[in-house]
């Protein structure tokens, strides 16, 4: 069920609950990608430009450039220009207490999967 708060902001705005799940989809879809996850990976460390993350990644600079735009539209990622270049840095007011925290739960619940995916024993 969607926090009452946030669902009384969405009719407010006048959005439907299905709306609203909408957006969530849209949200939690961003991180689906396993390129948007490197890219945020990368940001993580340092703000970098496209030409950088394309080389780091070794992909196209148009796929880079693509995904990087889905990561901007939806927050997770800000944009500043220094002279001819834009600079992308991960959101550090949200996303990045929110990968800090799928850090904690990746290492408490699923790195166990990891080790049954290889036919190891669990820890």
């Amino acid at each position: 069920m969607i926090n009452k708060v946030i669902l009384k902001h969405a009719h407010h705005e006048g959005f439907s609950e299905e709306e609203l799940y909408g957006a969530y989809k849209l949200f939690l879809g961003t991180l689906f990608s396993e390129i948007r996850l490197k890219i945020i990976n990368l940001l993580r460390k340092r703000k970098m430009n496209v030409s950088e993350i394309t080389k780091e990644l070794g992909l196209e600079q148009t796929a880079v450039s693509h995904n990087l735009a889905r990561l901007k539209q939806h927050g997770f990622v800000v944009s500043e220009t220094d002279g001819k270049f834009r600079y992308y840095k991960l959101n550090e007011e949200t996303i990045e207490p929110i990968m800090k925290l799928i850090d904690r739960h990746m290492n408490q619940y699923c790195i166990h999967i990891l080790h049954q995916m290889k036919g190891g024993k669990e820890e």
